[in-house]
């Protein structure tokens, strides 16, 4: 019986050596890799282009573009702005309920002209 969790003991082990990066699999997963939730992109971005399509890994919204403000469900249809960006956006309740508060990032420490 010994000898079996021996042999059972260093097959367990050499799978888990076997695995190059563990992390990869669920967490800091790179842009296109399906996604379940924000907090598993290295972008901090998971997106759907419909409520019936799959999530992916996406880059965040870079300035002038359409974005969505932190939600609480952690997958956008339009992703929330690059760090140093604001998302300006009316935000409506029914707007919060269906993640449909959408707006556009601007720089706030750049001057408007």
């Amino acid at each position: 019986m010994e000898k079996v969790l021996i042999v059972l003991l260093v097959a367990l082990v050499a799978v888990a050596y076997a695995v190059p990066d563990p992390r990869g699999i669920f967490i800091n997963l790179e842009d296109g890799e399906l996604c379940m939730n924000s907090v598993q992109c290295k972008s901090k971005c998971c997106h759907r282009d419909t409520g019936l399509s799959l999530a992916r890994c996406v880059p965040k919204a870079s300035e002038n573009s359409e974005c969505s403000p932190k939600t609480l469900y952690g997958v956008y249809y339009k992703c929330p702005c690059e760090r140093g960006l604001t998302c300006e956006v009316d935000m409506t309740i029914v707007g919060a309920i269906t993640n449909t508060n959408f707006g556009v990032c601007h720089d706030v420490g750049r001057s408007k002209e």
